[in-house]
C-alpha cells in the first residue's frame, strides 16, 4: 500500500462530516452508517485502498470532538469518577466501576472481531439491515417500556450495579456492526435494566467516552498492514491521514463534531425525558428503506 498516491479533502467537506459525525454519535441513529453514507456521496475514500485506510481513519479520529463535547458537559460527573478512583468518593468509584465493567466486553471483542468485522460487515447492505432492524427493535422497546413503565421513574444512575453495567456492555458489543448504534444498544439497555431515561441516556455518554478514546486510539496508533516502509506501521493510520489531509480538514472535522455533538446531547436528554425513542426508530426504518432502495436501482453502491 503506498501512501504517494493519495486524495485531499477540502475543508468544507471536513465539516461536513464533523456536523454529520457530532449529531449522529450520541443519538441512536448510526453515526457510522451516516458517515459511509456522506464519504459515498463526496467520493472520499474510494479511490485506492490507502484512500479508504485514511478515511475511516479520519471517520473514527473526529469522534475526538464528541468525546471532548461530553467530557465538557458532563465534567462534575467526571470528576466525580476521578475523586472516586483516588478512594475520596465512593459513589464515584461505584460509578467509575461500572463504566468500566461495561467498557470491557467492546474491548475485548473488539481486539477479536475488529478484522473481520472491516472486512465483512463494513458495505451499505449491513448498513441498511442494521438501520432497519435496529428502527424495529427501538418500537418494540419503546411499546414494551410503556406497557411495564418502570417504578418511580427508574433507577438513578448511582443506583447501577456492576451486573447491571456488564449487561449495557454486552449489549454495546452488538454495536460493532456497522448502522446498528452504540448509542442505540447501551439507551436500550439501560431502560432494560430500570434505569430512568435520563440515567440511560447519561450512562451512554459516559460510557462512550471510555469506548470511543479506546476505539479513536486504536484506529490512530494500529499497525495497518503492508503498509509502505516510508510510513511508519505502528502509526499508520494516524500518519496516512496527516499525510493524505493535513491538518487544517482534521481541525475543521473535529471542532465541528464538538459543537454540533454537544447541541445534540443537550437536546437528546431533553426530548427523550417528554417523547421516547419512537421516532428515532422511524427515522432508521425509513433511511434504511430509503437507502436500501437507492442501492437495489444501482443509484447508489452496495
Amino acid at each position: 500500500m503506498s501512501p504517494l498516491t493519495l486524495e485531499c479533502m477540502e475543508p468544507w467537506q471536513a465539516f461536513i462530516l464533523g456536523l454529520i459525525e457530532g449529531i449522529t454519535e450520541y443519538l441512536p441513529v448510526s453515526s457510522t452508517g451516516h458517515l459511509l453514507v456522506a464519504q459515498h456521496l463526496m467520493g472520499i475514500g474510494a479511490d485506492t485502498a490507502a484512500a479508504k485506510t485514511a478515511a475511516d481513519t479520519f471517520a473514527i479520529c473526529i469522534q475526538g470532538g464528541a468525546i471532548l463535547a461530553v467530557l465538557g458537559l458532563y465534567y462534575p460527573r467526571v470528576l466525580q469518577m476521578i475523586r472516586g478512583v483516588l478512594g475520596r468518593d465512593p459513589e464515584g468509584l461505584n460509578l467509575a466501576i461500572a463504566v468500566i465493567v461495561g467498557f470491557l466486553p467492546a474491548a475485548v471483542i473488539g481486539l477479536l472481531l475488529n478484522d473481520w468485522i472491516e472486512a465483512k460487515l463494513f458495505g451499505m447492505w449491513p448498513v441498511i439491515f442494521a438501520w432497519v432492524v435496529g428502527g424495529v427493535l427501538i418500537l418494540v422497546a419503546a411499546a414494551w417500556r410503556k406497557r411495564r413503565p418502570a417504578q418511580g421513574g427508574g433507577l438513578k444512575l448511582l443506583e447501577l450495579s456492576w451486573k447491571m453495567a456488564l449487561i449495557i456492555g454486552l449489549l454495546q458489543c452488538v454495536a460493532m456492526w456497522p448502522g446498528t448504534s452504540r448509542s442505540l444498544m447501551t439507551i436500550v439497555g439501560g431502560l432494560l435494566v430500570g434505569l430512568s431515561v435520563r440515567a440511560a441516556v447519561e450512562y451512554s455518554f459516559l460510557l462512550g467516552v471510555l469506548t470511543l478514546t479506546a476505539a479513536t486510539a486504536k484506529k490512530a496508533l494500529w499497525k495497518v498492514p503492508g503498509l509502505d516502509a516510508s510510513v511508519d506501521v505502528w502509526f499508520g493510520g494516524a500518519k496516512l491521514m496527516w499525510h493524505t489531509y493535513g491538518a487544517l480538514p482534521i481541525i475543521v472535522g473535529v471542532v465541528a463534531a464538538m459543537i454540533s455533538a454537544a447541541i445534540a446531547v443537550k437536546w437528546l436528554v431533553s426530548y427523550l425525558q417528554s417523547h421516547g425513542l419512537s421516532l428515532f426508530g422511524w427515522y432508521r426504518i425509513a433511511l434504511g428503506l430509503g437507502i436500501g432502495g437507492l442501492v437495489a436501482a444501482g443509484v447508489f453502491t452496495g
